[in-house]
């Protein structure tokens, strides 16, 4: 009798993807359910625990995954009370939007619209007009920002209704093409260090009869990129964080709720050859490919005209045990990127889409030198990556 050979696993399929809880609990439903509460024409209440308050203030710390909130409650006691439904308020985790980066997190936060409608669907994605990558953290090559974004954000149409809106970040923020398109409208406040954006944002809070307030700290994620989610130094700067909510909610206006959140989580991967995989080094993933977009847990793959569908098969047999891979209309299909794709955004998107399912991450050490000597990175669906934090501290 022959041996019974075990059978070939089966790639993942698209559809088998955690997809993002757009609609009803994803990062692009926060603001527009807090400007529903505050009487702002057209928006809808669709995250259905949130209840209205006179004053909102969003306070997004880059990089802070609920994951990595609840793996270290020593570092962060004041966060840990809040994962719970102590101090008035409640905490759950939401899910960030694919992919989990922060250029598409932010777009999808201000505009409060999925990476499908707001167009920023990726870390880097490919400019139909010139055929070439676009850094849309960067904005580089330059392009004309609202013809890139070209919604209203949430912020815009509030402050036009007469809610007192204001965003409180660094100053190198204040005039980005990123800020413009997607966290404008009100007042930009600029301040150095996170005790004064959260001096300032209590202020702004108490300005208005409504108001709604949006604050920002980044040296979390940048020190998980550097050093890894489990570092001390970035755990210092969890300790650091930590702090900030407090005093900021230490200092709340009446009738205020106070919402902690995300733009993503992040996941620390080891450098063997086995976890990164080098794109410029493998032979038959870069077959065909014109383009290499987004980033390490999230790839736009932009094939050769004509060679798209040789590009599918061969990433999805390479990879597609470790990978969710998908052609760019499967992908739609799935709702990867929400429940509608702009036609102006359907280009931006891969021939082919491949997110992380297992613990690895496609690297370019060639031309992507920086992003590949990265320890913690982010990027895909699975739920150290995907759940942010949505906690709530009402007054």
């Amino acid at each position: 009798m022959a041996p019974a050979w075990p059978d070939e696993p089966e790639p993942l399929a698209p559809g088998t993807a955690p997809v993002p809880e757009y609609g009803s609990g994803s990062l692009a439903d926060l603001l527009p359910t807090l400007a529903a509460g505050l009487d702002v024409p057209g928006f809808e209440h669709r995250i259905s625990e949130l209840t209205p308050a006179d004053r909102n203030c969003v306070f997004l710390i880059d990089g802070l995954g609920w994951e990595q909130i609840k793996a270290h409650p020593d570092e962060a006691p004041y966060l840990t009370s809040l994962l719970g439904s102590s101090r008035g308020g409640t905490g759950r985790p939401i899910t960030a939007g694919f992919p989990a980066t922060t250029a598409t997190s932010l777009a999808s936060v201000g505009t409060g619209r999925p990476p499908g409608e707001h167009g920023m669907p990726g870390y880097t994605v490919r400019d139909p007009a010139i055929g070439r990558l676009m850094n849309q953290l960067r904005w580089k090559p330059w392009t004309p920002p609202h013809a890139w974004q070209p919604y209203p954000t949430v912020f815009q149409l509030a402050d036009a209704v007469g809610v007192h809106t204001a965003q409180v970040s660094s100053p190198t923020f204040r005039d980005t093409p990123l800020t413009k398109v997607a966290l404008s409208g009100g007042t930009f406040h600029g301040r150095l260090t996170g005790e004064e954006r959260m001096d300032l944002a209590a202020g702004e809070l108490a300005a208005g009869d409504r108001s709604l307030v949006y604050t920002y700290y980044s040296e979390v994620d940048g020190s998980g990129h550097r050093f890894g989610v489990d570092s001390d130094a970035w755990r210092g700067q969890l300790m650091c964080v930590d702090r900030l909510v407090q005093r900021l909610a230490e200092q709340l206006p009446p009738r205020t709720a106070l919402y902690v959140t995300a733009d993503h989580g992040m996941i620390d991967i080891p450098f063997d050859e086995q976890s990164r995989i080098d794109f410029d080094e493998d032979w038959e993933l870069s077959a065909g490919v014109a383009l290499l977009g987004g980033e390490g847990r999230a790839r736009h793959v932009y094939a050769v005209p004509g060679a798209e569908t040789d590009v599918l098969t061969c990433w999805r047999e390479v990879l597609g045990e470790q990978f969710w891979v998908a052609s760019r209309d499967e992908a739609i299909e799935a709702g990867w990127f929400g429940p509608v794709v702009d036609e102006r955004v359907h280009a931006r998107i891969g021939d082919v889409v491949a997110a992380a399912h297992d613990d690895v991450v496609i690297t370019a050490s060639v031309n992507e030198p920086n992003e590949s000597a990265m320890v913690g990175v982010h990027g895909s669906m699975t739920p150290v990556e995907q759940l942010v934090p949505l906690l709530e501290v009402r007054s």
